[in-house]
């Protein structure tokens, strides 16, 4: 087959792929956060300044951090699934929100994969855009 007969890709289906790889990255992502926090799997690195004190301030609630990491895995797990994306994204939203706001004004070390998450996070929303448009109506 030369190039001339070979079939063009459709904007719908390349989109269809980068929204695969963007909700199983996604998956992935909060799959390993929840499941090494919820198991204890590694030790996390010592925090300092206003990171430790905000991090103690919510490891002091004792609910928070586990209902963040369950609803972190089974987001995670409907992104690998492919199964509830659209309510998967509305879920995460606050999660990813709040993510980006910690790193903002306490370790932007981590901003660089805040960012990520919002825009992967916008992405998935815009795909499934159609999904959202009864939420809207009067």
């Amino acid at each position: 087959m030369n190039a001339e007969t070979a079939p063009v890709p459709t904007p719908g289906k390349g989109l269809k792929i980068a929204m695969i790889l963007v909700r199983s990255l996604m998956g992935l992502l909060f799959v390993f956060a929840s499941v090494t926090y919820l198991f204890k799997l590694f030790t996390p690195p010592p925090l300092t300044g206003a990171m430790k004190v905000f991090n103690d301030g919510i490891e002091a609630s004792r609910y928070l951090m586990p209902t963040v990491k369950v609803i972190e895995l089974l987001c995670g797990l409907a992104f690998l699934s492919g199964r509830f994306v659209p309510l998967a994204a509305v879920l995460i939203a606050p999660i990813i929100v709040n993510i980006l706001l910690v790193h903002v004004f306490l370790g932007p070390e981590g901003l660089p994969l805040a960012v990520f998450l919002v825009l992967a996070n916008g992405f998935l929303a815009y795909f499934h855009r159609d999904r959202y448009q009864p939420l809207f109506r009067a």
